[in-house]
């Protein structure tokens, strides 16, 4: 005979819970500590990007060449939401631990779980909640793009928008990263521990093992700055967004897994594997998608459109063979100018990397040469400009080189302009009206028992 729970549980209200959840991370102090102290950090970030973006303005305006090297995403806007991923990695962690760490340390989360909720839906009301504090404390960064805007300059809204998403990405993935670290966590000090350590770590890992090949790259792979690399250069990647939703998925799934306080601990584990390997396929399927889309302004991911689209017409395999260390910079801006454009466009392209140190004993050292073989034919260069490589692979392909468009440069926006009033905004204004608001939100009476009463209903 079913249960009682069974026929309550798919009718309980979500809305009771989801007000009981943002009630309780709007009354915390972690939530608007945080947010206090995001706006000087981001407000010192914009009025010194604003000041170098004029400075380098004023000599742009006298030439167009130095102009269309201004991009606002470039001066302005990761600059600017720089400062607020590093605050977002170092304190957001603590406003997602407290939705779940408080209630564990008083007991309140066994009588949590005995509500007529499923725990997949009060992790997904405690995630919910964690969203709504992302946006809370995004306020000063999103500020930051109003004043930008009244003081005259430019915001593409493709770009904009790919960037703002990719923060928001970020910050769940921190946020979810909190989540776990405290249900597997006796109390909230061991849980931000947990959760430092991992979001710092990934530092070290980044720092360590970036620019390097073979399983040191598939390391830095995992750092988490890796995640707003491609979108700060305006890319969105499907196979990015992909894996971030992959491992934001399972620490939610392992969350819900470790949240019931009666189940064994053995237990938990062994369900836990799934998740894992959720998240590793995940992973490993991200990693074979290139689909992407270049939102940047001066399409700097880019060749122009009638290269790509002459050279999305060359079906045939393309086997580049790169002579040069992965750490080698003339590879960076190979891999830069050329390669990632040559992924994202052609259909069919290998790169083959050869890591290896050049011999300075041995004159006739080919490191540094890169074969190009289309099809079957063959040719070998040491350029890492698509000025020279793409007559190059034409060649090989027996076609004409495009027409170059007109009117496909990038203008440029050079902007002379003083920020330091926005000072004022970021130092005063704002944290006045966020301290004004915190203490209505404090002083308002609690609905006592608003939830409580709707788990009691049969």
């Amino acid at each position: 005979m079913p249960s009682r729970e069974a026929y309550v549980r798919p009718t309980a209200p979500i809305i009771p819970l989801l007000a009981k959840e943002l009630r309780e991370i709007t009354a915390g102090r972690a939530l608007w500590t945080m947010l206090l102290l995001v706006c000087p950090l981001v407000g010192y970030s914009f009025v010194q990007a604003v000041s170098l973006y004029s400075a380098s303005s004023a000599a742009a305006l006298q030439s167009p060449v130095l102009a269309r090297s201004l991009s606002p995403l470039d001066g302005i806007l990761v600059p600017t939401f720089g400062s607020f991923y590093v605050a977002v990695t170092l304190l957001f962690p603590f406003v997602a631990i407290r939705v779940l760490g408080q209630e564990k340390e008083s007991g309140a989360l066994r009588l949590l779980v005995q509500l007529p909720y499923r725990t997949s839906t009060l992790i997904a009301a405690k995630l919910c909640a964690v969203l709504a504090a992302w946006v809370m404390v995004s306020i000063p960064a999103l500020s930051a793009l109003f004043v930008w805007a009244i003081l005259g300059g430019h915001l593409a809204a493709p770009e904009t928008l790919n960037l703002l998403f990719g923060h928001l990405l970020y910050g769940l993935l921190a946020g979810a990263i909190g989540l776990f670290a405290a249900v597997i966590s006796d109390n909230s000090a061991t849980a931000a521990i947990i959760a430092l350590a991992v979001t710092i770590g990934s530092w070290v890992l980044d720092f360590a093992f970036a620019g390097r090949s073979g399983l040191s790259a598939w390391l830095a792979e995992l750092s988490l700055t890796q995640t707003l690399r491609p979108f700060e250069q305006g890319l969105l990647s499907a196979g990015l967004v992909l894996g971030i939703a992959a491992v934001i998925g399972g620490l939610i799934a392992m969350t819900i897994v470790w949240l019931p306080p009666g189940t064994p601990v053995r237990a938990k584990i062994i369900r836990s594997v799934s998740s894992v390997l959720v998240i590793a396929a995940g992973l490993g399927v991200a990693t074979q998608i290139r689909a992407s889309v270049d939102l940047s302004e001066d399409r700097r991911n880019s060749f122009s459109r009638a290269d790509e689209r002459l050279l999305a017409t060359l079906r045939r395999p393309l086997v580049i063979r790169v002579n040069l260390a992965a750490e080698d910079p003339r590879y960076i801006d190979l891999r830069r100018n050329v390669l990632a454009k040559l992924e994202r466009v052609m259909p069919d392209v290998t790169i083959v990397l050869a890591s290896e140190r050049p011999n300075v004993a041995d004159p006739s050292d080919d490191y540094g040469q890169i074969e190009y073989v289309y099809d079957d034919r063959t040719d070998v260069s040491r350029s890492t400009s698509p000025r020279e490589i793409l007559p190059l692979l034409y060649a090989l392909a027996g076609v004409q080189p495009p027409t170059s468009s007109v009117g496909e440069d990038y203008p440029g926006y050079p902007l002379v302009i003083s920020a330091d009033a926005a000072l004022l905004w970021f130092f005063g204004g704002l944290p006045v009206l966020i301290a004004l608001a915190w203490r209505r939100i404090r002083g308002a009476p609690p609905d006592k028992g608003s939830l409580v009463h709707q788990g009691d209903k049969p």
